[in-house]
């Protein structure tokens, strides 16, 4: 397992981490500590959670994730040989973020109430990337606006200023380490990176969707992300296991989380049945699973500093491991590419 910086901050990542999300409702706590033995065992020093996780969001299993983590930790030890990233979300109506039902915005007294809650969860006394799961203001996420921008809200938006401050104020008392970005945009990147001038933390990454199917990230945040040092941690890396191909022509194999939560609709558009056989005829001329092809060429991206993994199954995990020894050549770049001038991101 090779290891990467996060931006200039002298943290060491495993260029593969170990996303978490599934804890908590498609995986036990024993699967999940499962899960969390074998990525450490196979040189994996980082973990991505949330404190919305478990996936699907719902009011009963708000946190479990970060909690099954938690447990982990405290009957492993050796905390400090782990670099842990959580996230605070952003802008939500849903009622159980907040007490009293109130709508979740980032602002400082909700982001320390989340902070807090993430902390005692995880049973640690900091984090090391503390990200926002994405923007206070108001943008088509998770695919819903696809690529296209449709205009301002009107709605009030809490200031970079007042949530880079706090998080400052966090890093001061030694309860985060770095502060990241995630499902954000170039403006926005560029506008925390302009407040952080004024004696704010400066954002150190960034974890958008980033596939096969989606490349949109490559659209100039890839350059901004190199020359500012906000690298990416790549999410979905399958696809949400539409790379696979396991969901070609409507199919729902069994306790697979399309058929289980019925949330696949950022990769059930126009084109991606397409472009994933095409993407499978590549790795089946270069003997190469699918799986690890894919993966593989996330991983490679000189502007990922990490790519994030995940799966239900160690049998699965195992084979998204396997990525590491895969090697995209410059001739299977080349055809990977020729399908993506063909099929460019039909799902962003």
């Amino acid at each position: 397992m090779n290891k990467r910086e996060i931006s200039k901050t002298g943290i060491m990542v495993s260029d593969i981490c170990l996303g978490t999300m599934t804890f908590g409702q498609q995986n036990t706590e024993e699967e999940g500590h499962d899960q969390l033995n074998l990525a450490v065992e196979c040189g994996i020093n980082f973990i991505d959670t949330a404190e919305l996780y478990s996936i699907p969001p719902r009011a009963e299993t708000y946190g479990s994730t970060e909690t099954i983590i938690g447990n982990w930790f405290k009957a492993r030890g050796k905390r400090d040989d782990v670099i842990l990233a959580s996230k605070v979300v952003g802008r939500s109506k849903n009622p159980w973020f907040r007490p009293n039902g109130e709508e979740a915005r980032l602002t400082s007294r909700q982001i320390r109430y989340a902070l807090e809650g993430s902390l005692r969860r995880l049973q640690t006394d900091y984090i090391d990337l503390y990200q926002l799961h994405w923007p206070d203001r108001s943008i088509g996420l998770f695919g819903e606006g696809g690529t296209t921008f449709k205009g301002l809200s009107e709605a009030d938006e809490v200031s970079i200023e007042e949530t880079l401050s706090v998080l400052g104020d966090l890093v001061r008392e030694g309860k985060i380490r770095h502060v990241g970005l995630s499902n954000e945009t170039s403006w926005g990147v560029s506008k925390f990176i302009e407040a952080s001038k004024t004696g704010l933390p400066r954002v150190v990454s960034i974890q958008n969707a980033y596939n096969l199917l989606n490349r949109t990230f490559e659209i100039g945040l890839a350059e901004q992300s190199l020359r500012e040092h906000v690298g990416l941690l790549a999410y979905s890396p399958l696809a949400q296991g539409y790379l696979t191909g396991k969901y070609l022509d409507g199919a729902r194999p069994k306790g697979a989380r399309t058929t289980l939560f019925n949330r696949g609709q950022r990769y059930e558009k126009p084109g991606v049945d397409t472009a994933i056989r095409s993407y499978l005829a590549v790795a089946h001329k270069y003997n190469v699973d699918p799986v690890q092809m894919a993966v593989a060429f996330v991983t490679s991206r000189q502007f990922v500093t990490s790519n994030i993994i995940g799966a239900t199954s160690i049998e699965q995990l195992k084979v998204v491991l396997g990525s590491v020894d895969v090697n995209i050549t410059d001739e299977m770049e080349k055809d990977i590419d020729a399908v993506h001038q063909l099929n460019a991101n039909p799902a962003p």
